[in-house]
């Protein structure tokens, strides 16, 4: 069986970029980060964790900074 070629020979098919679709696609220029259940169910979006994630940040450098001023070296 033979079939009709109908795309241009200009047509650079090498450079295209291709997405999967589904959970295994690849998603070019981002970060993903898989979240377990438990943990997406108190979390509904990327802005949620993120603010958790800074308060957490925050407060690891308070701490580490109350704790080298009481035992300097």
């Amino acid at each position: 069986m033979e079939m009709s070629d109908e795309l241009r020979i200009e047509y650079d098919l090498r450079r295209l970029r291709v997405r999967k679709v589904g959970p295994g696609r690849k998603i070019f220029d981002q970060t993903i980060i898989h979240l377990e259940p438990d943990v997406a169910e108190v979390f509904s979006n990327s802005e949620s964790v993120n603010e958790a994630l800074r308060f957490l940040i925050r407060i690891a450098k308070e701490n580490k900074q109350a704790i080298s001023s009481q035992y300097p070296r």
